[in-house]
């Protein structure tokens, strides 16, 4: 083919279109034959039932995962249409790779930079094409849906994995292990002259030597590389339902979503998030250019980021506490430069109610405080060993996905381990992302001496996936398989008692307690008058004080394992 034939749908239409699903894949598989420097793979399936695709760009020529990792260059993973409507980075990821490929002998960075890129991630999304779904947006023409083919929002499911879209994209990332990533999006916040937000991996999360370069380095120097190209870029503006003009906090980018999943492998990520208003087609040239900015800083500060990211991985090997939970710091800012409009709120003729409204015929510009620190609010010391029983198979199947070491116990062994009982927790009113999520989790230790069976797992955790492993496995984070709803079963009571049989038995235990229970028993009765009129509290207060309560309800079945 010649190069007249890689025009895009995008440039073909003058900036109002972007490119169907077909389309995309055809044009990145006739790249590919043409060019020795490219590479399209099929990587696993998604819940549309077509599979995942992952180009590379590579003037090596050298493609196999094998080969990849043992390249001295930077890898920089660009991943698209998470939400399909956002389909921005669609586009300018085909102008990008076309035109490194074509013109590589014109671009140094493709000496020491791969180049990854996933064209489709929700695929069901971009095949579920409309023109009505995207409200707020201005432009293209038709586009994908937000949700993929199981209505799930695939940028709340990298801990979750409730898609096969999360599990190809796990097999993607930890075949890579990118040392710089980059997902494409488009915000429906608030109005503003600004064509282009990021937002990064929150540096505090990310910490030490890795979250200082970011920072530093990779930040400013990616905001500069958008002025020269005439976008004053900004951080993400993370308002809504308000004005901007007196700053905001940085978003928290949790476990949950991509950036934040990507800290926990020590991955430096940022999303961008292009304006809504903006036209298409500068949105689409405007990320082409921060995409191509990107490349550039991964060729410039490649041999750093590999460094720190080598000393975050072995400073994590060595640690002995992680925090699983974080609070922002309001006393710690600094000032950026944000480019709004002036806003008033005129009553609206619909619902005669005053409704914000941007004047754009009357920008401003003026300096914002940006909260961008978080502080630790919980830690936890890290087990040399978690262990689980081989029933709790959809867990072990999400560990194993993202490249968890397990070693099956070969008989059956009896431990004394640190267990947790779960003792409160709040859940959500509403399902979100099929989920009751839970939160505000508190636990109780104590010490077990448990019979776990031959083939249950240990985890050890003194491998490169430590902070994903205690992320999931400590109930108390927020993002952990426990408030995703993986160990909802523990949570009710499967045995219990009538009254009137297990009264005279209850009278027997009661005599066995010790005087300071007695004590806590009569206090409640006189204390409580709820408690002291029903023969049922009663009752439930001694019958889970003997052996008769089942052992298994609240008891957290992840346990932990210290040196002694």
């Amino acid at each position: 083919m010649s190069g007249q034939d890689f025009q895009t749908v995008f440039e073909r239409s003058n900036g109002t279109e972007t490119v169907t699903y077909s389309e995309g894949i055809e044009f990145y598989r006739q790249l590919a034959l043409n060019y020795p420097y490219v590479e399209m793979k099929t990587m696993g399936q998604t819940d549309s039932g077509e599979p995942l695709h992952l180009v590379l760009l590579n003037t090596d020529e050298k493609f196999s995962f094998q080969e990849l990792k043992e390249s001295n260059k930077t890898i920089f993973l660009i991943n698209n249409a998470i939400h399909a409507g956002e389909s921005d980075g669609v586009d300018a990821s085909m102008l990008l790779i076309r035109n490194l490929t074509q013109n590589a002998a014109q671009y140094d960075l493709l000496d020491s930079v791969i180049l990854a890129v996933i064209p489709f991630y929700n695929v069901g999304g971009v095949l579920n094409r409309n023109g009505t779904t995207r409200v707020n947006q201005n432009g293209p023409d038709s586009y994908g849906f937000r949700a993929n083919a199981q209505n799930y929002d695939l940028n709340r499911d990298f801990i979750k994995m409730d898609s096969k879209n999360a599990y190809a994209f796990a097999e993607i990332f930890h075949q890579l292990q990118p040392d710089l990533f980059v997902d494409t999006h488009v915000t429906n916040g608030t109005d503003h002259q600004h064509v282009v937000t990021v937002l990064s991996t929150q540096k505090d999360k990310l910490g030490g030597p890795l979250g200082t370069l970011l920072e530093n380095k990779i930040e400013p120097a990616i905001f500069s590389k958008m002025q020269v190209k005439g976008y004053d870029a900004v951080v993400y503006v993370n308002v809504h339902g308000k004005t901007p003009d007196e700053g905001w906090t940085q978003f928290w980018d949790a476990a949950r979503y991509s950036t934040g999943y990507a800290a926990l492998f020590q991955t430096i990520g940022m999303m961008t998030e292009n304006h809504m208003l903006k036209p298409y087609k500068i949105r689409v040239e405007a990320i082409y250019d921060f995409l191509l900015g990107m490349s550039e800083i991964a060729a410039r500060y490649g041999a750093e980021i590999k460094l720190k990211r080598e000393v975050a991985r072995a400073n994590l090997l060595k640690t002995d506490s992680l925090a699983i939970q974080w609070e922002h710091d309001r006393e710690e800012f600094k000032m950026i430069s944000l480019k709004g409009y002036a806003t008033s709120y005129p009553e609206s003729e619909l619902t005669g109610n005053p409704i914000l409204q941007y004047d754009q015929e009357n920008p401003y510009e003026k300096e914002v405080p940006f909260f961008n620190h978080y502080k630790v609010k919980r830690k936890v010391g890290v087990p040399e060993f978690y262990i689980i029983p081989q029933s709790w198979q959809q867990v072990i199947a999400r560990l194993k996905a993202n490249g968890v070491v397990l070693t099956a116990l070969e008989k059956d062994t009896t431990i004394n381990v640190e267990a947790y009982r779960i003792t409160d927790f709040q859940t959500v009113n509403r399902p979100y992302e099929g989920h009751y999520l839970h939160y505000n989790t508190t636990v109780q230790q104590n010490q077990l001496l448990f019979t776990f069976r031959k083939g249950d797992f240990l985890i050890n955790t003194r491998q490169l996936a430590k902070q994903y492993i205690v992320e999931t496995l400590e109930p108390e984070a927020q993002d952990s398989f426990f408030n995703w709803n993986f160990f909802d079963s523990i949570l009710q009571q499967k045995e219990g008692f009538s009254d009137y049989v297990f009264e005279p038995k209850a009278r027997q235990i009661f005599e066995s307690f010790s005087l300071e229970e007695k004590a806590v028993f009569d206090s409640l009765k006189k204390s409580d008058s709820i408690f002291s009129d029903s023969n049922n509290m009663q009752l439930d207060w001694i019958f889970k004080r003997s052996a008769h309560y089942e052992a298994a309800h609240m008891q957290y079945p992840v346990y932990r394992l210290f040196k002694e």
